[in-house]
């Protein structure tokens, strides 16, 4: 099973840039429930939240998202 880095509260999954904008996925420990938060940020600033039981369907819907913006332009940059 895949977790966040030993002690890590939160980790980027990805960046993304197109025509000087940004997106990333950000993996965040939930510390008010038990599982993890995955975070799309837009230009640094949240666009969607989803709540996951485990890291390892966070980082599944994450890719997921990821293959759609590449689908459609966006190119990787860390």
């Amino acid at each position: 099973m895949l977790t966040l880095t030993r002690g890590a509260v939160s980790e980027r999954l990805w960046r993304l840039r197109k025509d000087h904008r940004s997106i990333e996925a950000i993996v965040r420990a939930r510390t008010d429930a038990d599982g993890v938060s995955l975070n799309i940020n837009y230009n640094g600033e949240a666009s969607s939240t989803r709540h996951w039981p485990t890291y390892e369907l966070a980082a599944r819907e994450a890719d997921a998202r990821l293959r759609d913006f590449l689908r459609q332009g966006w190119a990787t940059h860390w």
